[in-house]
């Protein structure tokens, strides 16, 4: 894809919820205090926060969604276009984006659908709500982004369990002529799906009994099909040889250099991995926030939940140029620069847990 811009879109509102639950690494019971004081140094996770059983990701961006609509001068009425990117819809079917649209109270003359993204969906969020957003013709829309990971994980895997955490958003962007233009890079390769899958549950590979069997697939690695495989090795070659790369593409073709930025915002994806990238890009610690140590991999909803939790005065405050980047699952990976100008931003919304319990055989 070639780089391309967006005009007359801002993003006026941003709001994000998890749930109330932590979980902290050091009480993972399959590891020694050795192996996890590794684990939370190499990855960066040392707590998350767990949906558990009963919470879902379109109850965290409903509640993402209604502080937004309290706080800012927008009522569900003016929504024209609602996009749901997730990869933990509610049901195979229907769409989750059209059971939000009732439940928020949005006109049935709106457009909505989902869209199954994880790691890049947020900035591809942007692009596709941006484009049907662009010629004018829809003024106002609502992109919702989030995911429940942590139950994907076997927790006998130990190269998966601590990494995944889970949070909701829901950003509000609108037609409104003479903002700065966004500019964005997407990029794809189908080659390297399988280094983040989940083997069984889809009409390729449909369940059967036999897909709820754990198997030993290695020392410390245990699953059934219906768990996430996730090739770390294969992530970390594949971010550092592409996230680069698409990031000084995209600021070549708009003639920027990278310290213009205040805050460039990486998918959280892992500590070596993000720390890496920030070396090779040579970005200045300050600029580039965390949240990966206090919420771990939440997926689709990591860059909008990084920068509620990090940078929310700022964001609500003054205007700000912004640098983000989400890759993984997929393969999948983009780039997007933008501008805000004193947002809406609430403070971060936390959904109470009512099932306690952590996922296990």
């Amino acid at each position: 894809m070639a780089v391309v811009s967006l005009e007359n879109i801002r993003l006026s509102g941003l709001s994000a919820c998890v749930p109330l639950k932590e979980y902290d690494n050091n009480n993972y019971e399959l590891l020694t205090d050795l192996e996890k004081k590794a684990v939370i140094t190499t990855t960066g996770v040392e707590k998350r926060r767990v949906a558990g059983r009963d919470i879902t990701t379109s109850d965290m961006c409903e509640m993402a969604a209604k502080k937004l609509f309290e706080e800012m001068p927008c009522d569900p009425s003016e929504i024209d276009l609602l996009i749901f990117v997730s990869q933990s819809r509610d049901y195979p079917l229907p769409c989750t984006a059209i059971i939000l649209q009732d439940k928020l109270g949005i006109p049935k003359q709106t457009l909505a659908f989902d869209v199954p993204l994880g790691c890049s969906g947020y900035v591809y969020g942007l692009y596709i709500m941006g484009s049907l957003l662009s010629k004018g013709e829809l003024k106002k829309g609502l992109l919702l982004v989030g995911d429940i990971s942590s139950n994907s994980a076997s927790y006998f895997d130990q190269s998966s369990f601590p990494l995944f955490g889970d949070a909701g958003t829901a950003t509000i962007l609108e037609y409104k002529p003479g903002v700065p233009p966004m500019w964005f890079n997407l990029q794809s390769d189908g080659s390297g799906w399988e280094a983040i899958s989940i083997p069984e549950g889809g009409i390729r590979n449909y369940h059967n009994r036999d897909s709820f069997k754990y198997v030993t697939i290695d020392q410390g690695i245990r699953r059934n099909r219906f768990h996430l495989v996730l090739d770390g090795i294969e992530i970390f070659n594949f971010a550092l040889r592409e996230v680069t790369p698409n990031i000084k593409i995209l600021l070549k073709h708009i003639s920027k250099t990278i310290d213009t930025y205040d805050y460039c915002f990486f998918h959280q994806a892992n500590k070596l991995i993000n720390e890496t990238l920030r070396k090779m890009l040579r970005l200045p610690a300050e600029k580039v926030p965390y949240t990966i140590h206090k919420f771990g991999n939440t997926s689709s909803a990591s860059i909008p939940l990084t920068m509620v939790s990090e940078i929310r005065e700022e964001l609500t405050s003054k205007p700000l140029s912004l640098l983000m980047s989400g890759f993984g699952v997929g393969l999948s990976w983009g780039s997007v620069s933008l501008n805000t100008d004193k947002i809406v931003c609430p403070a971060l919304l936390e959904y109470p847990n009512l099932d306690s319990t952590m996922p296990q055989e």
